[in-house]
């Protein structure tokens, strides 16, 4: 969401007197890649851009192909395919062993509906979205439609039956993974689309009002994550109030907004203020609660709390918190629990990749 949100930032700020723009999106992935599926990059015509589509192998010749896109007035899409290991291909060394499908689409900013206003939207959501995009057609005027939908909303796109395409929809929203399709349209065409499964960006409350709290807000405002803080004011320092989306007293912690996209973590290094957040929170809609300290700090909050919940069985509770990476300084801490909340929110172990069978990334 963070590259979605820079794109936005830095359409808003065009002159398109001087400037026309076009979006390359990454829309599908074989084999090796830097980037995955869903990747993107805004390009102007004079040669700036924003985002990126690869580990910067794929950038340059990306731009010649999306000033051209921009000059015909239509979408166009090209595979860059590697796994014929000939790392000059397109002139310079790539090195992934993959193929990748890019799909360069003129943006018009005076089409209100134009795709980047349609990110924009997304940006804004607190819930999933969905959005799709006909990256293989016969019917050229096609290639490159976007629709964003909610998983909530009527299915209907590019002349696909509407069962065939909330069947696609749900297979995508269970995995949430992007993935690729090829369907019979209504009118016994065959198309290739992608639905994209967009999930709200994640919110981090940050219970404490120490020092270490800032390594903790540096590290997830770099992520993108929008930042809570509950502290007393006159302990926190200016850049807090700077960093965070909103800051309140720990009087009014239960008024900050929660969804299944929250991550709260407890440090405020008071054991009383941390056992009342701990009640607090204990069965609110949270993904993620870290409690720091070590287990026998929550061992003797759970005594304390008595009839409540078990601690141990809370399953989004982690105490002690973070990944085991030998972290001794704020930014080591703070790199170790970011690291766990993404583990968390991405449903992996969290284990170091050389130990990993198979590919890196689950196939879409």
């Amino acid at each position: 969401m963070k590259e979605i949100r820079n794109i936005i930032s830095f359409y808003d700020k065009l002159d398109y007197k001087k400037e026309q723009i076009a979006l390359a999106v990454v829309v599908n992935v074989e084999g090796s890649a830097y980037r995955r599926i869903g990747a993107r990059m805004l390009v102007t015509s004079t040669g700036r851009w924003v985002g990126g589509i690869s580990g910067g192998c794929l950038e340059g010749d990306a731009l010649k192909k999306a000033q051209r896109a921009i000059f015909n007035k239509a979408a166009t899409k090209v595979v860059y395919d590697t796994t014929e290991e000939d790392d000059y291909q397109i002139g310079v060394g790539l090195g992934c062993n993959g193929r990748i499908e890019i799909l360069f689409n003129p943006i018009d900013p005076q089409n209100p509906a134009n795709e980047v206003e349609i990110l924009r939207s997304i940006s804004k959501s607190e819930e999933s979205n969905i959005l799709l995009r006909v990256i293989e057609t016969d019917n050229s005027s096609l290639l490159g439609t976007i629709k964003h939908i909610s998983l909530n909303e009527k299915k209907h796109f590019a002349h696909i039956p509407e069962a065939v395409l909330a069947d696609c929809i749900f297979q995508t929203s269970q995995k949430r993974k992007p993935r690729v399709f090829e369907l019979q349209t209504e009118t016994s065409e065959t198309i290739r689309i992608l639905v994209e499964y967009i999930p709200p960006e994640i919110r981090l409350i940050i219970v404490g009002d120490n020092y270490d709290i800032l390594a903790m807000m540096g590290l997830a405002k770099e992520l993108g994550w929008y930042i809570y803080v509950v502290g007393k004011a006159k302990k926190l320092a200016r850049e807090v109030y700077e960093m965070a989306e909103k800051v309140v007293d720990y009087d009014l912690a239960n008024t900050l907004p929660l969804n299944a996209y929250t991550a709260l973590v407890l440090m405020s290094h008071d054991f009383v203020r941390d056992k009342q957040m701990l009640s607090l929170f204990m069965n609110k809609e949270l993904k993620y609660m870290g409690l720091l300290g070590p287990k026998k700090r929550m061992l003797k909050m759970q005594e304390e709390l008595g009839g409540e919940r078990c601690l141990e069985k809370v399953p989004h509770l982690y105490s002690p918190v973070g990944l085991e990476i030998g972290a001794e300084s704020p930014e080591e801490i703070a790199l170790s629990i970011c690291s766990e909340i993404i583990s968390v929110f991405q449903e992996k172990e969290g284990r170091s990749l050389k130990f990993k069978e198979g590919t890196i990334h689950v196939r879409e």
